[in-house]
């Protein structure tokens, strides 16, 4: 066998001195071999280092892989970062394996990877969907016992269970924050593009807390931005407005990252900043960062069981699970707002 190359199931039976078929038998437990047979297979196994494609006997047999499909729309964003090793932890008890891709919020893509996941037939799939994406073509998939499970955002064309964070009540808890420590004017700098689930979960939060307060919502606040870099110059554009804002309301984790940026290299310390979505090293920052904090493990973990439970024969109506936020009191948010915004 060349060294460069991988061990197939005939240099197994070569090195046995079996045919392919007996390999087969042993290796998939499903046909008479003596023991000696079976254990010089194993051996050779061992010895030349073969991995058996699972893939292409579960394709062969019409079986479902050992596998979790998981598309997400960013690997570098810790927040999934932590929902799909919360996934990897709940679903490796049952023994199985989890795949990710990142779909980089484009639908096409998206459809590639589950189209990918799928001709593995993987177990289960879970999906973050990307804006615009349509996702009735998994009909008959899920009509035909596979647990499809959206996370983070609902999907469209496609009754299933979604697993979603109390975005619109956060972010009014987050704002009402504000209001309370006097703040009148306050910025949102939201997720692109702006049809996103939960930025328009979280704008509404937002103007419910204002209205609540019978503050008017004032479009020149609220601003987009999908990188820190964004959001950086968003929040310089907002601090350079005629009546500017004196607390901002960031709509995720990255947008935090740059509003944080933008006020230390402006040496802004009168700015109040609630966030939705915690940040690593919150508590390192000057103040420490006051966060609407999502519950990320929680996710996965609630829709890695609600797979699971599909998995044996739970045939009830698709539902939308929400895993509750909560209000991280750190001191950026507590900065009381100027006499001047009282008014």
């Amino acid at each position: 066998m060349a060294a460069n190359r991988r061990p197939t199931l005939a240099d197994v039976a070569r090195e046995v001195g079996v045919s392919a078929k007996t390999v087969s038998r042993v290796l998939n437990e499903d046909g008479p071999a003596s023991a000696q047979t079976r254990e010089q297979v194993l051996a050779a196994v061992a010895r030349l280092g073969f991995q058996p494609n699972l893939m292409a006997r579960n394709i062969r047999v019409g079986g479902p892989d050992t596998t979790v499909g998981l598309v997400i729309p960013d690997l570098g964003n810790p927040f999934f970062g932590a929902v799909a090793s919360s996934i990897e932890d709940t679903v490796r008890d049952r023994g199985l394996t989890l795949l990710m891709g990142s779909s980089a919020d484009d639908p096409a893509r998206e459809r590639a990877l589950t189209a990918t996941f799928l001709a593995r037939r993987v177990s289960v799939l879970m999906v973050v969907p990307s804006v615009g994406a349509d996702h009735s073509h998994l009909k008959t998939h899920r009509a035909g016992g596979l647990p499809v499970v959206f996370l983070d955002r609902p999907g469209t064309g496609l009754a299933t269970d979604s697993v979603v964070s109390t975005n619109r009540s956060g972010a009014h808890d987050g704002v009402a924050h504000l209001i309370a420590h006097g703040h009148r004017r306050i910025g949102f700098i939201g997720d692109l593009p702006v049809k996103l689930y939960t930025r328009r979960e979280r704008l509404a939060g937002y103007r419910e807390a204002l209205r609540e307060a019978g503050l008017p919502d004032d479009r020149s606040l609220v601003t987009n931005a999908h990188d820190q870099h964004g959001a950086s110059a968003a929040t310089a554009q907002l601090l350079e407005l005629a009546d500017p804002p004196t607390a901002l309301f960031a709509g995720n984790n990255i947008v935090a990252l740059g509003i944080v940026t933008e006020l230390a290299r402006s040496r802004r310390k009168d700015v109040a900043v609630v966030a939705f979505d915690d940040v690593a090293l919150a508590d390192a920052l000057e103040p420490a960062l006051t966060v609407v904090a999502q519950d990320p493990e929680e996710i996965g973990r609630t829709a890695a069981t609600t797979a699971l439970s599909r998995l044996d024969g739970d045939r009830s109506r698709a539902r939308t699970l929400t895993v509750p936020t909560r209000l991280i009191v750190r001191g950026s948010g507590e900065r009381p707002a100027p006499a001047l915004a009282r008014r």
